[in-house]
């Protein structure tokens, strides 16, 4: 490799691939040390680009009502919000006349289509979906499929299912937000259409790191959130065939929803104006969109590239490490997202958790990750840790994790820790709040910041 690829190599890792909010945060330690805050919990909810928070400040003033005013501020609103439709279609290679409905988020919009779903068709899933593509088909007819192995076989399994008829929706993630692998998609959707069945697809934890294409790879309907697409706003979508969306039940029954209504009686409303009843949430749905604009404008070789390092550079010093284990779902997947899933033998799981965060600033998720029948089926029903990278993460972060998990190892907590209200917590907290904040459960006498 050339001094030149090697250096552009290092950079890609060393430096985060985007400006995020929030990339200077200083954390507190047990001791009173700061240290900058390291961020691995992606996964759970972004932090907010920096382009997306000057594009919401630069459209706020405009925030008006919208579809029904005659104000140009609410005439600006409404080409704001339809305009968002346009955007977010395009960045997921969606067909011209997909709907794309603006949700709460992605758990919304699957229960959103859930209510829309033929009378005479099962739905089809796997055990290791996220409760979100889990919970919502419980109430309609059903089939729970337990994953193999391997990606193939499990694939082999769902084309067995399909075969035997009576199925109108496949259901499937992504990528795993337990482990980060990632699922043949196109593969998965061609075998539902051969069996005449479609295809929903939760990209709640893909979206953010990969490239969608409705098209290319023949999905009826995809679901995400702006809050894991670093357009924490509080706005979701769903975007996909519109058919069944407009013969289905309004998700939202209000005004804006309906064609006329009488005392006793309704008209409702076809397009995505049918699903979203009462005022919208403009300014989720503006930021959605541009986020989704900012991503489709990297470099997507470097994109790939900046995330793959890291996650390598992460999956090898976990395994480096004696009594750390690495999980995934499959013995064949080849490939992955920025999320690494792993244990460390002799420590609760929540434990080593609080440890990081209290005594070397490092931010990860621990628990079931609301995905408990895979979670169970992978032998760690009390959970385990989850560590995510995205646009902001860099090598530095990566380090931090390690530094933190070898001193554990080689030394042991440097603290006590109790479990309050459920969670692991140092016994005596002294890690100080900024001043508007509240002290969480188990922080009770954590002293306010004093700001300047």
């Amino acid at each position: 490799m050339s001094n030149a690829i090697l250096e552009t190599v290092q950079n890609l890792s060393e430096s985060p691939l985007a400006d995020v909010l929030g990339a200077g945060l200083q954390s507190p330690l047990i001791d009173g040390t700061p240290v900058r805050y390291v961020n691995l919990d992606y996964a759970a909810s972004t932090p907010a680009l920096a382009q997306v928070n000057d594009y919401v400040q630069s459209v706020l003033p405009y925030y008006a009502s919208v579809h029904r005013g005659a104000g140009y501020a609410s005439q600006i609103s409404t080409s704001l919000y339809e305009n968002a439709r346009r955007i977010v279609r395009a960045f997921v290679g969606g067909r011209e006349d997909d709907a794309v409905i603006f949700t709460r988020n992605t758990t919304d919009s699957l229960n959103l289509l859930a209510g829309c779903l033929p009378e005479d068709g099962e739905v089809l899933y796997l055990d290791l979906e996220h409760h979100a593509n889990l919970l919502p088909w419980l109430d309609r007819p059903h089939r729970g499929l337990v994953a193999a192995d391997t990606v193939e076989a499990t694939l082999a399994a769902v084309e067995e299912e399909l075969a035997s008829g009576g199925i109108s929706l496949l259901a499937v993630t992504g990528a795993s937000n337990v482990t980060g692998e990632v699922l043949p998609i196109a593969r998965f959707a061609s075998a539902a259409h051969a069996h005449g069945a479609r295809i929903v697809v939760d990209a709640a934890q893909l979206a953010p790191h990969r490239r969608l294409d409705l098209v290319r790879d023949g999905i009826d309907y995809v679901a995400f959130s702006g809050h894991k697409l670093y357009a924490p706003f509080g706005a979701g979508v769903l975007v996909g065939r519109p058919d069944w969306l407009d013969e289905g039940t309004p998700h939202l029954a209000g005004g804006g929803a309906v064609k006329t209504v009488k005392v006793d009686s309704v008209s409702w409303a076809t397009g995505p104006a049918r699903h979203e009843g009462g005022s919208p949430n403009v300014l989720g749905a503006a930021a959605l969109a541009h986020a989704t604009e900012v991503l489709a404008a990297l470099d997507a070789k470097d994109w790939l590239e900046h995330e793959s390092l890291l996650r390598t550079s992460l999956v090898e010093g976990l395994a480096a490490l004696p009594g750390v284990t690495v999980h995934r779902i499959f013995t064949d997947s080849t490939d992955a997202i920025g999320v690494v899933n792993f244990s460390v033998h002799g420590y609760d799981a929540g434990l080593v958790a609080a440890y990081l965060s209290a005594e070397h600033g490092v931010g990860l998720r621990d628990g079931k990750f609301c995905a408990h029948p895979l979670l169970k089926r992978l032998g760690l029903p009390s959970g385990s840790l989850r560590a995510s990278l995205g646009l902001g993460s860099r090598q530095d972060d990566v380090d931090r994790l390690l530094t933190g998990l070898t001193s554990l190892l080689r030394n042991g907590l440097g603290t006590d820790y109790v479990v309050d209200a459920g969670r692991w917590v140092p016994a005596v907290e002294t890690r100080s709040f900024p001043e508007w904040a509240p002290p969480t459960p188990g922080t009770a006498g954590a002293a306010p910041c004093v700001t300047d």
